[in-house]
């Protein structure tokens, strides 16, 4: 996803201030090398999604603002036209002429340079009248409330069209509010987006690893809160830039940890929890090696770093999340069904852990995920679990191939019958100090006679006892074949003296 690339002026609004939404800006090259661009990532099947502000627009007269030397673009009145935060304009979507403007706006940029979705900035800021206002500084609608009426019908006619003339494209919500059916379709009242930003998941999640290890049992509720309205919408689970800037540090230093190494491990953990938490994922470039320092937009990224183990053992526990992501369907065939999750144990705040499954279509639990958000290693830490059998490890994000501890559960665990967390199976596991340990099912209990050794390799399925044949009877050589036999390695002798 692709931000500041609609025309802004100067540096600091990154793009997030428009004043040319027709072309993409003069900054790295011409509109064809942007269409070449597109193009070489469709070849790698790589899709382009660009961040699209239809909320707002600044003053610069050589733009939008008093387009014709009266407010065409905008509302007149400061209680309608003018937004607080930002010190911009906000477009008058009660007009046709606007409508039709931002609309073909959005069709443009597919039709030209085949931009496969839109993230649209600052939705809630568009659905309510009082966005950031205080009483006596908004005009309510014709009904007397709060919500702004025009946009609403701006952005259902947005995502009708452009689900109409390019099917499968996405458009996804910035969104922060509990405005209800951002992700249903307009025939049944919602906006017609496909996802939203999970900012409310993001939010907590953040602030609970902020808070040191031995104050998190006191936050717990700030990791299970979420799944209560997990499936209202249909989610994208974010850290986006607005958490690296203004003086909110980055990703890694936000972690609750003392030493680097353990910020490290923290934030592996954290990534462990998003990956199998229900919803698509989104970080913000630098994040998946966990840059130190804020982002920047007039410096680089800290490229540098990925020579620390702390640093390129995080670059690869998500290149390792990608992978299972992709190589599992029943990580993402569910994310917006109930179906998909199950609670393990979502209580044990004292220990700062929680244990939940992910489940395939038709219900049948596949994956067990393990979440220890202290240093502590619990060795016999027991688990509930729905299968009986083999359970292997597929990732630990506390392995040592990531900069973590090693400890593990030596590639797996058997689930035996002792009931546990209100299921009928169990399994004693190694739970690493700040890691999410994922198991996934591999079948039914090997019997007793095939079970390796405990010095050996673990098993990861059945092993059948195979069926041997008897060998047949061999008979005693005769005095006539054992001459012939001498006579054969006379002359083989004989040969090889004289030629060789």
């Amino acid at each position: 996803m692709l931000v500041a690339l609609l025309l802004f002026p100067g540096t600091s609004p990154w793009g997030y201030q428009v004043t040319g939404f027709y072309a993409p800006t003069h900054r790295y090259g011409r509109p064809q090398e942007f269409m070449a661009l597109v193009n070489a990532f469709h070849q790698q099947g790589i899709g382009v999604l660009m961040d699209w502000v239809p909320a707002h627009f600044p003053k610069d007269t050589f733009a939008l603002a008093e387009f014709d030397g009266t407010h065409l673009y905008e509302h007149a009145d400061p209680r309608q036209g003018l937004h607080q935060d930002w010190g911009t304009f906000i477009f008058n979507y009660g007009r046709h002429e606007v409508r039709g403007f931002l609309v073909g706006n959005a069709l443009a940029w597919m039709d030209h340079y085949h931009i496969d979705g839109l993230r649209v900035d600052a939705v809630a800021s568009m659905l309510y009248l009082d966005y950031s206002r205080k009483e006596g500084e908004w005009i309510p609608n014709k009904d007397g409330g709060r919500e702004n009426l025009e946009a609403i019908a701006f952005l259902r006619q947005t995502n009708e069209l452009v689900h109409h003339y390019y099917p499968g494209v996405l458009t996804i919500a910035e969104e922060s509010t509990a405005f209800g059916g951002v992700t249903k379709p307009v025939a049944q009242g919602g906006l017609g987006f496909d996802y939203k930003w999970n900012m409310g998941w993001m939010h907590d999640t953040l602030e609970y690893f902020k808070k040191e290890p031995i104050h998190r049992r006191w936050q717990h509720d700030q990791l299970t809160f979420p799944m209560l309205y997990q499936y209202s919408e249909k989610f994208i689970s974010v850290f986006s830039h607005d958490e690296v800037v203004h003086g909110k540090g980055s990703l890694i230093l936000k972690m609750g940890s003392g030493t680097m190494t353990e910020k490290a491990r923290t934030l592996r953990s954290l990534y462990g929890l998003m990956w199998l938490w229900p919803g698509k994922k989104c970080l913000f470039m630098g994040q998946e090696w966990g840059q130190s320092a804020e982002w920047r937009y007039d410096q680089s990224l800290e490229w540098h770093l990925l020579q620390y183990m702390d640093h390129e053992g995080t670059q690869r526990a998500v290149r390792d999340l990608n992978k299972l992501y992709l190589d599992e369907p029943a990580l993402a065939a569910l994310d917006n069904d109930p179906a998909g999750f199950q609670w393990i144990n979502c209580h044990d705040a004292e220990s700062s852990v929680i244990t939940f499954l992910r489940c395939a279509v038709g219900g049948d639990p596949i994956f067990a995920v393990v979440c220890n958000f202290t240093p502590v290693t619990r060795d016999g830490y027991r688990i509930g679990l729905s299968k009986p059998g083999r359970w292997v490890e597929v990732l630990n994000t506390d392995a040592a191939c990531y900069g973590g501890t090693g400890a593990g559960n030596m590639g797996g665990v058997t689930a035996e019958s002792t009931p546990w967390d209100h299921r009928e199976y169990s399994a004693a596991i190694v739970s690493p100090g700040l890691s999410t340990v994922i198991f996934r099912w591999e079948g039914a209990p090997v019997s007793a006679t095939a079970q390796a050794s405990p010095d050996s390799v673990p098993e990861l399925a059945p092993v059948a006892t195979p069926v041997v044949e008897p060998a047949p009877e061999v008979s005693a050589p005769s005095a006539e074949k054992k001459k012939r036999a001498a006579s054969r390695a006379k002359r083989t002798k004989t040969k090889k003296s004289d030629g060789a």
